[in-house]
């Protein structure tokens, strides 16, 4: 057997108990349930501060760091496939990728190839870094698998560890292209009513939450106002889509980077993503407002619509200030165009 190491911190308002804690800090990349953690608990293989902790009932700190030691069988191995790769960017250090919708970032058991771990090793070879271990050699974040646009991969260790330290700051610029149901507006009295919910000039929504696993689907989060991760989100208009408007493409960035944020933050304003089937729901758009045609856009999207749209950070070893820009992908573009044929 060979082992990889899932590191993390305990998160703001910590669980009472070591074991609730981990259940809800833990990467939800790393796949460990929460019988997994307790067995690996017992197994001395959970490490906090440095020290080895069997204790479910331990009582947990923020800030205190977590390392788990997870045994992965020896013949699990990743092989790179000549999957093509848009690059719009690269050099010794890194690699920004427009990644498509459709792929998952790096295997996981329910999807062993295909992804763009195994895309990566074929282009890069041996030139990424080792420190995500075999399975995820060189991801310093991710975005969901039906989520399009731009991510970073780190090519050497000292690269992966200058972006990580970004991210943990929350110093990385990330800019997203959401296209929701309805029309975040300050005007809405319904939106100001909703707790969390604010607005900033500039008619900018504020989403200001914590975010933790749903109590009965571990692959969801929930908006929760205790022992959850703390999470910010501001989305602002950029068109409302159809006449009368029932419909918005927003831009959307985020203070923090929690799983499924914008997603989970913008259902719990009511304004859901088109096409999510997680969190946004299948309504009804006016046939009125978006004539036939756009109402069947929307009510088929095959995904949530989300991109990636803008990334921007320090270069960890050149320390220049670099920023990326994707374009919109045809699919979102056409259901634009659908949501507002009705205006011409």
């Amino acid at each position: 057997m060979t082992s990889q190491t899932v590191t993390f911190t305990i998160s703001e308002n910590p669980a009472p108990r070591l074991d609730k804690a981990l259940a809800r800090d833990v990467p939800i990349e790393a796949s460990l349930s929460r019988s997994r953690l307790m067995r690996l608990l017992a197994d001395g293989a959970v490490k906090v501060n440095g020290a080895v902790v069997t204790d479910p009932r331990a009582k947990p700190v923020e800030g205190d760091a977590v390392e788990i030691v997870v045994e992965i069988a020896d013949d699990y191995h990743v092989a790179g496939e000549d999957i093509p790769l848009d690059v719009v960017f690269e050099d010794d250090d890194l690699i920004v990728i427009n990644k498509p919708t459709g792929m998952v970032v790096h295997p996981a058991p329910g999807t062993p190839s295909g992804t763009l771990v195994n895309a990566l090793l074929h282009h890069c070879g041996d030139a990424l870094s080792g420190v995500g271990g075999e399975k995820r050699p060189g991801i310093v974040h991710r975005i969901d698998k039906e989520t399009s646009g731009l991510l970073v991969v780190a090519k050497t260790d000292r690269a992966h560890h200058g972006l990580a330290a970004q991210f943990e700051a929350h110093t990385v610029e990330r800019h997203y292209r959401a296209i929701c149901y309805g029309v975040p507006d300050s005007a809405d009295p319904r939106v100001r009513g909703i707790k969390g919910a604010s607005f900033e000039p500039g008619n900018i929504l504020k989403l200001q939450t914590q975010l933790a696993r749903h109590k009965h689907d571990r692959q969801k989060q929930a908006v929760v106002w205790h022992n959850g991760r703390h999470a910010v989100t501001r989305a602002r208009i950029v068109e409302p889509l159809g006449s009368p408007a029932v419909a918005a493409l927003l831009d959307c960035w985020l203070e923090t980077g929690r799983t499924h944020q914008i997603r989970v933050h913008l259902a719990h304003a009511g304004h859901g993503l088109i096409g999510d089937p997680t969190y946004g729901g299948r309504r009804k758009l006016s046939e009125k407002a978006v004539g036939e045609a756009g109402r069947e856009a929307a009510r088929i999207f095959p995904r949530q619509a989300l991109h990636a749209a803008t990334l921007g950070f320090e270069h960890p070893v050149t320390k220049e200030m670099i920023r990326f820009e994707a374009p919109m992908p045809d699919d979102m573009d056409e259901l634009i165009a659908a949501l507002n044929a009705s205006k011409d």
